[in-house]
């Protein structure tokens, strides 16, 4: 599903975010990204998601190389992906129906299979007594359910996450992984940046581990050496 072959991404001023970076993850599987701030976790899901190209090597998702993407296949590709981010970004001025609807009223879905696409994902994360909420009354767990959401109500193949649960306590940092793992479960590739390695240790799921921009160590264990 997911394919680094020798990728080195250097930004202006000779800035290398990653260096010679090879991994693979199979169609299916979940895995979590580690690393101290500055290790390359945030750059590397720009390059999965084509926010960035790399300098060099290359790039594959579901077998196509997004190193040769054109500007205009760039939207459809990113129809594939569902990204989740630490601070939500969601539209306070509008309802929680219409922030997991966005993404399917871009794409010009028909109004009703909208509706019920979107009260499926937020049965799905146990929001759907909220939909004409305003995100702005909701808990901090509430919101990062309604990005959830939105995430995944296009059925995308692959979810990233950017350390979605940075901003919560223990409690919810469990439910809202439990909620990546219940969609894992159902066909679809996760990858997720986060530093609560506590949290991540007690998951049954891979662990890759950057330090200055390179894999030092990809398995099921999570480094203690800090």
């Amino acid at each position: 599903m997911i394919e680094f072959d020798k990728v080195t991404k250097r930004y202006k001023g000779g800035h290398e975010a990653v260096t010679d970076l090879t991994f693979s993850m199979a169609k299916g599987e979940m895995a979590f990204l580690t690393g101290h701030s500055g290790a390359g976790k945030s750059t590397l899901l720009k390059l999965l998601a084509n926010i960035d190209r790399p300098t060099s090597g290359q790039v594959r998702v579901a077998g196509q190389l997004l190193n040769r993407m054109s500007s205009h296949q760039i939207p459809f590709y990113r129809r594939q992906l569902g990204i989740v981010f630490q601070n939500h970004h969601l539209l306070m001025d509008k309802t929680v129906f219409d922030n997991v609807a966005l993404p399917l009223v871009i794409e010009g879905e028909r109004p009703r299979d909208i509706a019920r696409r979107v009260h499926a994902a937020l049965d799905k994360v146990g929001l759907l007594d909220k939909e004409h909420e305003r995100p702005m009354v909701l808990s901090g767990g509430e919101q990062q359910r309604v990005g959830i959401a939105r995430a995944v109500v296009t059925k995308p193949r692959l979810l990233l996450a950017d350390e979605p649960t940075g901003n919560l306590d223990p409690l919810l940092s469990r439910e809202i992984m439990n909620l990546f793992a219940d969609f894992n479960r159902v066909g679809t590739t996760v990858l997720i940046a986060s530093h609560d390695l506590g949290l991540i240790a007690r998951m049954p799921f891979r662990v890759m581990t950057l330090k200055g921009g390179q894999m030092i160590r990809t398995d099921r264990t999570v480094p203690y050496d800090r």
